[in-house]
Parts: structure tokens; sequence; C-alpha cells
């Protein structure tokens, strides 16, 4: 599955011009933690600076709880450290746990390694030397148990090898991170700021690793990797707790809300987290063209033809704009 939030293929099709569209094809929050402009226009006119990026770790340390034996790597986007994982990882092959994010599968195969894709962490090819798990899910938000993950690392240092777990979409819960395992575990936790904090064009994640994995990752990437922006707006909002606790909330609600009039239309609830919805409808793909006819995109998928998958809307007026487009004619 790719990502979402391009209108290209949306426009091309159908028409429209992009603020003319209802965009939910994405698992952003709709509803972005508020940027001082004082602080924005203050990072614009200066380098990076030690300190900036000194003060992203702190902050990013106590959201995701990450032990003081681990390292943090601040990069711009999660997707830049995806792409680099086969490249630094020690030889051999890789499991990813799916059906899940396909960029994960598609960056190591371009790097000539051997993919194998699972359905359960019951029995790992003897060849797979790393694991990939994207916890919670995308698209179906299921969330692995965490305590399997000591278990799993354990097997891949018996092997050489890294477990990798994609916390993209962990902020929905702290309880789902795990980055307190990387003290001395070959565990590589990734995790992304722009979803949850609705702030994606800003790129901005972090990976984190013991020391020496995480020491790789911070030479590959280079000096000034993270816009002073980045730095300096990450970590205030990370600090930002209670716009955490309350966008939470909100996030409940409105996927809440959202079910209620997807259902209404027909659709099956399958999976989703806060941030989006799986629904299954036997006339999907006829129910897209729908909606894009009226300028509402959402997620297709080619090799699940049934499935959708729905953002959230922003507000009322997105909610009440979705539910008559899906009623109409």
């Amino acid at each position: 599955m790719n990502h979402g939030g391009d209108l290209s293929e949306a426009i091309a099709h159908y028409g429209g011009a992009p603020q003319d569209w209802l965009d939910l094809s994405t698992g952003i929050n709709p509803r972005p933690w508020p940027v001082p402009a004082s602080l924005f226009a203050d990072a614009l006119h200066r380098l990076p600076a030690q300190a900036d990026q000194e003060a992203l770790i702190l902050s990013a340390a106590e959201a995701y709880n990450a032990p003081k034996e681990a390292a943090i790597v601040p990069a711009p986007g999660t997707q830049a450290l995806i792409q680099w994982l086969p490249h630094l990882a020690p030889p051999g092959g890789v499991a990813i746990l799916g059906p899940t994010y396909s960029e994960h599968a598609q960056s190591w195969q371009r790097a000539g390694r051997t993919v194998f894709p699972i359905a359960d962490m019951k029995a790992l090819p003897r060849e797979v030397r790393h694991v990939i798990v994207v916890n919670p899910n995308n698209p179906d938000g299921r969330i692995f148990e965490s305590a399997r993950f000591k278990q799993i690392a354990d097997e891949m240092r018996s092997r050489g090898g890294w477990l990798i777990v994609d916390e993209s979409f962990a902020d929905i819960d702290p309880a789902i991170g795990c980055a307190a395992l990387c003290t001395d575990l070959p565990i590589v936790v990734l995790r992304s700021f722009g979803k949850f904090f609705g702030l994606p064009g800003l790129r901005l994640g972090f990976l984190i690793a013991e020391p020496r994995i995480a020491a790789s990752f911070e030479a590959a990437l280079g000096p000034w990797a993270v816009s002073a922006p980045a730095l300096t707006i990450g970590a205030a909002a990370l600090k930002d707790r209670a716009w955490a606790v309350a966008a939470r909330a909100s996030l409940d609600m409105m996927a809440q809300r959202l079910d209620a009039i997807l259902q209404m239309a027909g659709f099956r609830l399958v999976g989703g987290l806060p941030l989006f919805r799986l629904v299954q409808h036997a006339d999907a793909r006829a129910l897209h063209k729908k909606l894009a006819r009226k300028y509402i995109w959402c997620r297709r998928f080619d090799e699940s033809p049934d499935r959708l998958r729905f953002g959230l809307p922003r507000d009322d007026k997105d909610l009440a704009r979705l539910k008559e487009a899906l009623v109409s004619p």
C-alpha cells in the first residue's frame, strides 16, 4: 500500500483544483498543532544549531519513553529512514509482517535484498535476518503484542540482525511504543512526527536504537539533515502534553462520527485507528468513483478491491459533505 495525500491522480482524472477537493486519503490529523508564527519565522532565518537538535532529542525521549541508554536520531521524515534501512542493516533477508505499507518492501527490494512477506510471527524462515513490524499497522490498525517484541529481538540478535518496528501511528496511544526496549537489544524504532501533529510538510521523523546502530544512521544522514523550523517546532509540539491529550480525545470522537456515516452508507468497518478507518463494501470501486466525481478522495487498494480507507474529516462541514455525497445519487 502506497502513501496518500497527493491529489495529482484525482485531479488528472476528475478535474477541479486542489482547493475544491476534500482529501480523505491520508492518516494525518486534520486539526494540526497550532504553530506559533514567531517560532516558525525565527527558525527560517538561521541554520540548524546543535542546541536545537539537542532540545528536540530531549523532547522526543520524554514523549516516546526512550531510556537514557538508547540514542535518538532526528531525520527529515520517517520515509528517509525507511530508504536507509536496507543499506545500513547487516546483510541478509527481511521478513515483513503484512499486508502493510508497501515502501518497506520496495526499499529493501531496490537494495537487492530478499523480502519474505509473512502473515504471522509464529515461524520465521531460516534465511530471515531482519524483521519489520508496522505497529499499529497501516491500513488495518492491527496492534502487535509488545511482549513479543523482546522475544523476536532476542531471536534476531542470535541471527545477527535487527527487529525494525515502524511506530508511525503510535502517538494515538502512548502505551503502544516499545522504545523502552532499545537498550541492549537490536531493536530499531521509527517514529513519525507529522501524522499525529498534523504537520507532514515539516518532514520530521525519528529513529530510536542502541547507540551503535543509531550512529550509522546519523552518519548517513549527514549534517543539517533536519531544518531549523522542524527542530524548533518539533521540540515545542512534543512537549505540549495537554494538546496531545485533547487531540486524542478529539480524534476518537471524530472517528466514531465517521464510522456512523460510513455504516449508514452500507460500509462494514474492518479495521483502522483514530486517524483512519478501513471499511469494506461490495461496490467499493463504484463508490470510490462516485465520491471522486464529487471531489472527495479516499484510498482504494488494487489488491483488495472491496476495501476503502477514509481519513478523518476536519470538522462538521466536511463530515456533512461526505454524508451528502454518499447518500445522494
